[in-house]
């Protein structure tokens, strides 16, 4: 990962760091017992929960360091830089399916806390591309592997 700024919202920003904390004061921890008990059976050589118990411990400082890292890079989105006016990172915009007329809410957010199962929606995804910096009552076309899709950006806000 380089240098790359990361852009969180603060509830995003809460949630890295509480990972972190837990990586960092619970798995470790967790972990390391798993390893000291694996290494009582006797031979590493042919020791699966040794094995598995050190590649869960790679895992974990490799977590740690990209956490650390998205961290020191991070750049908060305040309330007061979100626009109810155009759609901006940390805007809630709903949006309408002009072929079928389903509508959906998104929140807008930096690729690092993306989660579509809570209709969280990266800038940088296809959708997040398409209607970030349009206004409401706008028309976008959003390039999908199925076709072209129209969206009518319905609503803005906070």
């Amino acid at each position: 990962m380089s240098d790359k700024e990361i852009i969180l919202t603060q509830d995003g920003l809460n949630k890295l760091e509480d990972e972190l904390e837990n990586l960092k004061s619970v798995k470790r921890r967790e972990v390391a017992e798993r390893i000291k008990v694996a290494i009582g059976y006797g031979d590493i050589s042919e020791n699966s929960e040794y094995e598995d118990a050190k590649n869960e411990q790679a895992f974990i400082e490799g977590r740690i360091i990209t956490l650390e890292k998205m961290l020191r890079n991070a750049r908060i989105i305040n309330n007061d830089e979100i626009h109810v006016d155009m759609v901006s990172i940390g805007s809630i915009v709903t949006v309408e399916d002009l072929e079928f007329g389903d509508t959906m809410e998104y929140t807008i957010v930096g690729t690092a806390e993306s989660d579509p199962l809570q209709n969280k929606i990266s800038n940088e995804s296809p959708v997040g591309k398409a209607i970030l910096g349009k206004i409401k009552g706008t028309t976008v076309e959003v390039s999908v592997p199925a076709g072209i899709i129209q969206y009518k950006i319905v609503d803005i806000k906070k």
